[in-house]
């Protein structure tokens, strides 16, 4: 038999699970059907049969309401790093868990719609999104050996993050995603932009 504060430890947890998930599926329900600038964190805990105080205590913004799925991203990122299949470099690993993960256009999903059809959404995702770059680092910093904090890392991190926003911009977002890995991987030699002719010509005189 369970002792009972494991068992009242397990109801709290999933009675905050169940209070997380019923209010996001209603601001959810609310934003699409409304407009995200029209709903107010009141209607949302409303719907959700909960107090105000309570929404709070489970989502720091309004915002932060359409993301309940954000913390598992995090986790994706790492976890391609940490179980690439035997001799891919780390450079495909993340190339291939970006072209699987984040160019699907998605036109069924209301999230994804409500997401493109509101300013603050998107930078609220994009803010989010970015925020894995210390998790994204350790686990490229593990991979490869080298430090945590050392440019190389850091800045392959970053480029990572920054590349399915350009690529969103693209016709053929997963076309762009594979170009802009290569173009991390080869340098720009294979844009043709370090040949000779493309040198500064020192000044005549």
């Amino acid at each position: 038999m369970e002792p009972v504060t494991q068992t009242m430890t397990g109801r709290r947890e999933r009675k905050k699970a169940q209070t997380r998930q019923a209010l996001a599926g209603a601001a959810l329900r609310l934003f699409t059907e409304r407009g995200f600038d029209k709903v107010s964190v009141k209607e949302v805990a409303e719907a959700a049969d909960v107090s105000l105080t309570t929404l709070f205590n489970h989502f720091p913004s309004k915002e932060a309401l359409a993301f309940e799925e954000d913390k598992h991203l995090e986790s994706a990122l790492v976890d391609a790093i940490q179980n690439r299949p035997h001799g891919q470099s780390v450079l495909q690993a993340l190339r291939d868990h970006l072209i699987h993960t984040r160019t699907h256009l998605r036109a069924n999903d209301p999230l994804f719609a409500l997401i493109e059809a509101t300013p603050a959404l998107r930078d609220y995702a994009h803010r989010m999104w970015m925020r894995h770059e210390k998790a994204l680092s350790g686990a490229i910093s593990e991979a490869t050996g080298l430090p945590a904090d050392s440019v190389a890392v850091i800045g392959l991190a970053r480029f990572t993050l920054d590349i399915p926003a350009v690529a969103r911009r693209c016709a053929d977002p997963a076309a762009a995603i594979g170009e802009l890995f290569d173009l991390l991987s080869h340098g720009w030699s294979i844009v043709g932009m370090d040949g000779p002719d493309n040198d500064p010509k020192p000044a005549a005189g």
